[in-house]
């Protein structure tokens, strides 16, 4: 009997297939970008000869068509990180403030969803906790797509918003956090040794949409790992074991980064953008009064259209993270 090849590994095929559709896909749109060239040069040259003054808005309708895909491309250059092209892992915790943080919790949410259908990436709920009153208290979630995470890494930190609560019958501003982890979904087994007895399991019933299992058994997963004290949960597969399964993928792929972070701080080769989470390290600050302004408090990129923000407009912020931390230190 012939032994199985390299292809023949379902888990090497299907990364390998992964890998070569995404370059078929970057040489379709480079060889795109070519002909597109050509033909503004040829509307150029048409508008000179012809003395056609309303080509010009054609021309720039291209032009401009042209620019934006060639950053996308610029910038999906800077991702070069191990895990930059997979999936990414995404979990929002309300912060103190009650009502009001969980309401900033949906509203990020919403964001960044909005932002992944922009992209035409798919979003799947793997958690999902209610508000007491309205919103969300934390929420898990998995974006599906080229180079998610190379993406989305730059979003991890503490998001602060200031306006005037609706939930505050007397009308003042106020200031709510909302903090996101942020982690590739490395399907591999990673080099991770974990110990069975640092981890307390637990399990409880499932909420949200989902299946007719859901609310019936109690299939959701949380493991707790002690020696760090990272939770994470998973409610969204089908049967318990599913759950568990994709809760210790999330749990080792936590690890492996935290991990690498701790390696990266000994060698000094990050600045300071890998720190704790807490409700005095913001990353980002979102103004809906007095005044409105989105600022990154790491790039000082920064929009006054709040709205388009919040409607999953961040690849502002998203590209000028990734030209940030590709910007080579001086040599001491």
């Amino acid at each position: 009997m012939e032994a199985p090849g390299f292809w023949d590994d379902p888990d090497i095929s299907n990364q390998k297939m992964k890998e070569l559709k995404n370059l078929k896909d970057t040489v379709e749109t480079i060889e795109g970008l070519m002909t597109q060239y050509e033909d503004i040069e040829t509307l150029i040259e048409m508008g000179y000869e012809e003395e056609d003054a309303e080509l010009a808005a054609d021309i720039r309708k291209e032009l401009d068509e042209f620019t934006a895909v060639f950053e996308d491309i610029r910038i999906s250059t800077l991702l070069a990180d191990e895990y930059d092209g997979h999936n990414a892992i995404l979990k929002l915790n309300a912060g103190a403030g009650g009502t009001e943080s969980c309401d900033w919790c949906s509203m990020l949410y919403r964001m960044y969803t909005r932002w992944a259908e922009r992209k035409g990436f798919s979003v799947e709920v793997l958690d999902y906790l209610d508000g007491d009153e309205a919103g969300i208290k934390s929420v898990t979630f998995q974006v599906n797509g080229t180079n998610a995470y190379g993406y989305l890494k730059s979003e991890k930190g503490v998001h602060r918003l200031v306006r005037i609560s609706p939930f505050n019958a007397q009308g003042k501003r106020q200031t709510s956090f909302v903090s996101l982890d942020v982690m590739p979904d490395i399907e591999e087994d990673v080099d991770v040794e974990i110990n069975d007895d640092d981890l307390r399991i637990d399990t409880y019933r499932s909420s949200g949409a989902g299946g007719q299992h859901i609310n019936k058994t109690s299939s959701a997963i949380r493991i707790t790992h002690i020696p760090t004290g990272i939770v994470v949960q998973c409610q969204n597969e089908r049967s318990q074991f599913q759950n568990k399964d994709k809760a210790m993928q999330m749990l080792k792929a936590k690890l492996y980064m935290l991990k690498k972070e701790a390696n990266a701080e000994k060698l000094s080769d990050i600045r300071g953008e890998v720190k704790d989470i807490g409700w005095g390290n913001q990353i980002r600050s979102y103004v809906m009064q007095p005044y409105t302004m989105v600022k990154d408090h790491r790039t000082n990129a920064e929009t006054g259209n709040v709205d388009s923000v919040m409607d999953g407009s961040i690849d502002l912020f998203v590209n000028a993270y990734l030209k940030w931390i590709n910007i080579k230190e001086p040599s001491v």
